[in-house]
């Protein structure tokens, strides 16, 4: 049986500093498709950024993961960690998901990601 957790980050330009294994997004409509793949098995961890890059946001995911809730099939998700630098859309976000029953983490500022590369 694989023990390794499962975990999905959807941001555009971080990455985990650990080197954990995850699976990644870098746009919003990266991040949904992702997000069906996990439909219907258990993900131990999403990390969501907001500001995606030029015009693209994490609203476009935000919706999937309300859509399911609201169709009362909710994705099985451990912890949604918020870890935009944009505290005002990290906030709204957490609002959002808390309202359908996610557990939800606002990681701003979290270690946990960074640029690898060097900012863009």
């Amino acid at each position: 049986m694989d023990t390794r957790r499962t975990i999905v980050l959807v941001d555009d330009l971080r990455s985990f500093v650990d080197g954990r294994s995850a699976e990644v997004a870098r746009t919003s409509t990266a991040g949904a498709e992702l997000l069906h793949r996990y439909r219907d098995r258990r993900l131990d961890e999403l990390w969501l950024d907001h500001d995606l890059g030029g015009d693209d946001t994490i609203w476009p995911v935000v919706e999937v993961l309300e859509r399911a809730a609201f169709d009362k099939r909710p994705f099985d998700v451990g912890v949604i960690n918020v870890h935009s630098a944009n505290p005002a859309g990290a906030a709204k976000i957490a609002q959002v998901l808390r309202r359908w029953g996610y557990r939800v983490h606002v990681a701003s500022g979290s270690t946990d990601v960074g640029y690898l590369d060097g900012p863009a």
